[in-house]
């Protein structure tokens, strides 16, 4: 279990190392290659020390590597501020997001895939204006009275997250929501009546499966709290399961802990009603509403 900047730094460690393998060449010849200490290759590939961008740029041109997606993936955990576009937008919010926020958006942004159970709210990738204001100023207004600016930054920031839905190519979504996401009256009767037309419009989106676990499911093993699991398509290595919590963020890699929510989300699946099912669930409770 690790902190964002930490989980970072072990997973591209491990990456490296398997391209260094990979390429037939020890942690010496590497670091000989490169003109380095071979001491300096280890603390790397361990997790030990941070690596500069440049750095890594070197190793994967050492160890041959092309892929470009593959490069771009590593450079961002090396916490490059290269690749422009969509990639590193949110560096213009520093001022208001906090490390592990940050953190969290760059995974997103370069995932290829995103599962997550959410008890609570609706995810933040599927929000409308109203909703994710209401749900912001609820999150923030208990740590610091957070001014209007800093709220008005926080709620933009949310809602340009939303773009890699439409990105080319787009993050492939499957949420499964408890039913009382849908009930959980936030902002008012006519900013739930449009969030609940918004995630209509979502479920019929092809990048997009929307379940809805509903209360008649009973005890299920989501009710030990919502998280997110993170997939890439250069590496499944790379997956991470994300826990959030009120001030800070938890990022679990090891292959057990990905084994065991991947496992937790697909029983919740098979609990959920149907993607059809959802649909017309939300369409009948936003009639009554």
């Amino acid at each position: 279990m690790q902190h964002g900047p930490a989980v970072r730094r072990r997973k591209l460690g491990a990456e490296l190392r398997a391209l260094r393998t990979g390429a037939g060449l020890t942690s010496g010849e590497a670091a000989r290659l490169v003109g380095w200490h071979q001491s300096k290759v280890s603390r790397i590939e361990t997790g030990a020390s941070g690596v500069k961008p440049a750095d890594v740029r070197l190793l994967l041109d050492a160890y041959g590597v092309r892929d470009h997606q593959l490069r771009e993936l590593l450079l961002m955990l090396a916490g490059s501020d290269e690749g422009g576009g969509r990639h590193h937008w949110w560096h213009a919010y520093r001022g208001v997001l906090p490390p592990t926020y940050r953190d969290f958006i760059s995974l997103e942004s370069q995932a290829s895939a995103m599962r997550t159970l959410e008890t609570s709210v609706v995810p933040g990738l599927l929000q409308t204006p109203e909703y994710a204001r209401a749900v912001t100023r609820a999150a923030v207004s208990g740590l610091d009275g957070a001014a209007d600016e800093r709220l008005d930054a926080l709620v933009a920031v949310r809602l340009a997250r939303q773009e890699v839905l439409h990105a080319d190519p787009p993050l492939k979504l499957s949420a499964v929501l408890d039913e009382a996401v849908l009930r959980r009256e936030i902002g008012g009767p006519e900013v739930m009546a449009r969030q609940l037309g918004r995630l209509m419009e979502a479920a019929r989106l092809p990048q997009v499966r929307l379940q809805i676990l509903p209360f008649k499911a009973g005890e299920h093993i989501g009710i030990t709290g919502p998280f997110v699991i993170f997939s890439f398509s250069s590496t499944s290595d790379l997956d991470v399961v994300v826990l959030d919590h009120l001030t800070s963020s938890l990022y679990l890699e090891r292959k057990e802990d990905l084994q065991a929510y991947t496992e937790a989300f697909n029983a919740l699946r098979i609990h959920a009603l149907s993607p059809e099912e959802s649909l017309d669930y939300i369409a009948a409770l936003a009639g009554g509403a």
